[in-house]
């Protein structure tokens, strides 16, 4: 898993008891339900994408990468947004997973 964006970092540091809690209540939503960890993935990059988050659409990408879901099932998921969110919303959603799909292309290419 890549290393957590600097301000998160900081974050983390400079406030360890709500670092501690998010990732407790993060954990607490991740085993309330049914849904496997592709599943869960898929779902949340999907709210990133619908909320416009750049840097959440390249983390739950990375972390759908991590989970076993392919750079096929992560484009299908982002074109489904098309009639949802929108055109534009999708063209931004698919450059900021493709950022994210050319770097695990260069380190899976490394890593040979």
């Amino acid at each position: 898993m890549a290393q957590l964006p600097a301000h998160y970092r900081m974050f983390k540091s400079k406030y360890p008891r709500l670092w501690q809690a998010h990732n407790e209540l993060s954990a607490l939503c991740q085993e309330t339900g049914p849904l496997n960890q592709k599943a869960r993935e898929l779902v949340k990059l999907g709210l990133s994408i619908g909320a416009r988050m750049e840097g959440a659409v390249h983390s739950h990408t990375r972390r759908a990468l991590d989970a076993g879901v392919s750079a096929a099932e992560i484009r299908h998921a982002v074109l489904l947004g098309l009639t949802t969110v929108g055109f534009p919303s999708t063209m931004a959603a698919l450059t900021w997973v493709e950022d994210v799909l050319k770097k695990d292309r260069v380190r899976r290419i490394k890593r040979k």
